[in-house]
């Protein structure tokens, strides 16, 4: 290498000796001063581990803008054993892929998904959840990319943690009207009273509706909800149907797919507490009580009629 930059080790050692390079590692040098920035630092600890080494871990997570913590000490990954170089954190792994590795800002770096496992069994699951949603704000999140990460590493340590942590990404299990049947068929099964659907209030047409309660559920999917003017849109629509006196939660489709009893215990919970809240404020006068009664809606006997 050096010969190829044109310089011998002997002129590397007279350039050292009368103080234009300056030693960081073996082999590595800074020209003029050392005072690097961290780009710097992590391209030094990079060189400082041969060929095939990328920077990695917390480093890479802040190379790459997924997380804020500085890349100090640096963390190098590579395909083969290294001897420790000191303040350089190396790391070995045998399922090093040319496929996890890429450049930014000239770096060698791990991939977003490799760098995410990396990091799966080292940091808590809502840091590693922050990860993902800041990768995904940077169309930087690939769910094809994590999926082969996760099939070349089964036996790592972070597999299992990034495996639950991307179940959100996947293609969502319905589509809106079989998401529908599913949470209409569960409130059936329950012994819930049925609502009505499609109902249109101030212009907003409510997927889920109880009239007597005043109270609705909206079925999101993702792929309807996604972008910023949908954003804007919903948080709108929230507040108009507040105004008009209707109470709203949401229920997602991986939701329902996870935890269908979770969510039926919850959906029913907030039916009985906006039956007491209209008690209260005397709304319910001239309506049937006891909509929701002690046998009509436990998840045990939603489980049990499936």
């Amino acid at each position: 290498m050096e010969e190829a930059l044109g310089y011998s080790r002997a002129s590397i050692a007279r350039a050292a000796s009368a103080g234009r390079f300056h030693r960081l590692h073996q082999g590595v040098y800074a020209v003029g001063h050392t005072n690097l920035s961290l780009h710097g630092w992590c391209m030094a600890g990079v060189l400082a581990c041969g060929p095939g080494a990328l920077l990695s871990h917390w480093s890479a997570a802040w190379l790459l803008g997924l997380l804020p913590t500085q890349p100090v000490p640096v963390h190098v990954t590579t395909p083969v054993q290294r001897q420790s170089r000191q303040p350089v954190r190396i790391h070995r792994s045998r399922t090093l892929a040319e496929v996890d590795g890429g450049v930014e800002d000239g770096i060698p770096v791990t991939s977003v998904a490799r760098t995410a496992l990396d990091l799966a069994a080292r940091i808590r699951p809502e840091s590693l959840n922050r990860l993902l949603q800041r990768a995904e704000e940077l169309k930087l999140f690939d769910l094809a990319e994590f999926e082969s990460v996760l099939a070349r590493n089964r036996g790592h340590h972070g597999a299992s943690r990034l495996r639950r942590a991307i179940t959100i990404y996947a293609p969502p299990p319905f589509s809106r009207s079989g998401m529908e049947l599913r949470f209409l068929a569960l409130l059936f099964e329950a012994g819930i009273p049925t609502p009505i659907t499609g109902h249109n209030v101030v212009g907003h047409e409510l997927d889920v509706f109880w009239p007597d309660l005043r109270f609705a559920v909206e079925l999101d999917v993702f792929e309807t909800h996604g972008g910023h003017r949908s954003f804007e849109q919903d948080r709108l629509r929230d507040e108009d149907l507040k105004l008009a006196g209707v109470e709203l939660t949401r229920v997602t489709g991986h939701r329902l797919d996870r935890e269908p009893d979770r969510v039926l215990e919850r959906v029913t919970r907030l039916l009985e507490q906006r039956g007491q809240e209209l008690a209260l404020l005397g709304e319910s006068a001239g309506r049937p009580t006891g909509l929701l009664g002690p046998s009509s809606a436990s998840p045990k006997s939603a489980r049990a009629a499936r």
